[in-house]
């Protein structure tokens, strides 16, 4: 690929924890108390501590994978790197697919909860409107330069953490916390179910991962940033979760739990604060998707594995710019069309491939570069790896029929794409590895 205008690197530590942040806390928030307690009970925030557990193991993995790379790509790139292009093509095509789901997903919530606020919003043109807006202007911003997606993000990531932390520092003195305490330990099959559900709710962390080209840092900022923003984000549910038990009754059945909840400490005053946060927890997810989006498709165009357009940086802003385009009609169409339904399976075989393979990744990487060049290494050797391993296969056990097949026509999609460009250039190595041999 020709010479000419490149990224710049400007998303500082709490840019890049926020971009993981606003991956872990989403719209899924805002309905996960309900639908954990409908599966374990008073007994759900164990599996909070459950899942939680596994989604560090899996954490600490991209945290190390990401300190040998200051490149775009993230998962994709680690498994390029590790495993060979295919492999490589194969977790960033279904990457892809997943987050052009997420965002279409994501922007109807968006529309759902600004009807819930004013019912009017909720009829099909209006909805269509909000849509098409939230959209266009995010994926504006992103084309304007990524320090205007990356402050989006930013402030997004505030508005919707200082209600939710409203919500728990209030809720934790209103409720007697000793009732949240299940009286036995719940029956083991509930609970991994529950754990399950919560572990696919958990992911996110690794979108901090994929603008590494653009990160001031990275290599040295991004296992901090991934740490922290896990740690944060699963205390944080874990903590909602609890106050939801002690606050509802019968909070299995409420179709808008924290909103509730919210109402029962705060009023209505409550209850609006927790409806204003799930828009801007919507919008700063989205915000996010089509910050990283963007850049996975540079990054496999970069590796010559998608058209070279994709990989045009503009000369005057320095994004992507081709592939904002792209990837913002893209989610508009699956958004507006309801085809994003079909496609919302792959999320979960897309983040079991590419936890399993950054996991596998990590002492294949740490292997090939000097112990002098690396910035984060993992103790204990390749225990947390092996761990995030076997975590990973724990939820491939938790799959139905239905997303396994749905995956695999992902996969095989992404095989005949691959063999389309195999003639393309071959894919660089990042010139920070070193093999020691």
């Amino acid at each position: 690929m020709a010479s000419g205008p490149s990224l710049l690197r400007v998303i500082g530590p709490a840019g890049l924890t926020a971009i993981a942040v606003n991956g872990v806390i989403g719209a899924g928030i805002f309905v996960l108390p309900a639908t954990v307690a409908g599966i374990l009970g008073e007994a759900s925030p164990l599996a909070y501590v459950v899942a939680g557990a596994a989604a560090v193991l899996i954490a600490l993995s991209f945290a190390e994978a990401g300190s040998y790379f200051d490149r775009a790509g993230g998962p994709y790139l680690y498994a390029r790197e590790a495993f060979g292009p295919f492999v490589g093509f194969e977790v960033g095509w279904m990457f892809l697919l997943g987050r052009l789901a997420g965002a279409a997903a994501i922007a109807n919530a968006f529309a759902a909860y600004l009807g819930y606020a004013d019912p009017a919003l909720s009829l099909p043109g209006a909805r269509s409107i909000a849509i098409t807006a939230s959209i266009t202007v995010l994926a504006a911003m992103n084309y304007a330069g990524v320090r205007y997606g990356s402050l989006v993000v930013n402030l997004l990531t505030g508005a919707k953490l200082i209600p939710l932390l409203i919500f728990v520092a209030v809720g934790l003195f209103s409720i007697d916390v000793r009732s949240v305490l299940p009286a036995a330990p719940p029956p083991l099959a509930p609970l991994r179910e529950a754990s399950l559900v919560l572990l696919f709710a958990l992911g996110g962390f690794e979108f901090a991962s994929v603008p590494s080209e653009e990160v001031i840092g990275s290599r040295r900022y991004l296992p901090y940033a991934t740490v922290i923003a896990i740690a944060l984000s699963v205390t944080l549910c874990l903590l909602i979760q609890i106050v939801c038990v002690g606050a509802l009754p019968n909070l299995a059945a409420s179709a808008t739990p924290i909103a509730s909840a919210a109402q029962q400490f705060l009023g209505p005053a409550g209850a609006a604060l927790m409806a204003a946060a799930a828009v801007f927890s919507t919008t700063g997810t989205n915000s996010t998707i089509l910050l990283i989006g963007p850049r996975l498709l540079y990054a496999l165009a970069a590796g010559g594995q998608l058209p070279e357009p994709l990989a045009r940086i503009h000369p005057r802003f320095r994004t992507p710019h081709v592939a904002v385009v792209v990837f913002a009609a893209a989610t508009l169409a699956l958004a507006l069309s309801g085809t994003f339904v079909t496609l919302a399976a792959l999320n979960a075989i897309a983040r079991l491939l590419y936890s399993l393979t950054t996991c596998a990744a990590v002492p294949i990487l740490r292997r090939r570069t000097l112990p002098e060049v690396r910035t984060f290494t993992l103790p204990f050797g390749s225990l947390f790896p092996i761990l995030g391993i076997l975590a990973s296969a724990f939820l491939l056990t938790g799959m139905n029929q239905s997303q396994l097949a749905v995956g695999l026509a992902g996969l095989l999609t992404g095989a005949a794409l691959y063999l389309l460009r195999r003639g393309s250039p071959p894919v660089k190595v990042d010139p920070e590895l070193r093999s020691p041999n």
